[in-house]
């Protein structure tokens, strides 16, 4: 379940545009 969520929440903040910080971070 924890899982899911997880990936949910990673799919909406890409949707976001939250990526450009995530792919900065690595």
């Amino acid at each position: 379940y924890w899982t899911a969520l997880k990936a949910f929440s990673l799919a909406k903040s890409l949707s976001t545009g939250n990526s450009k910080s995530f792919f900065l971070r690595q």
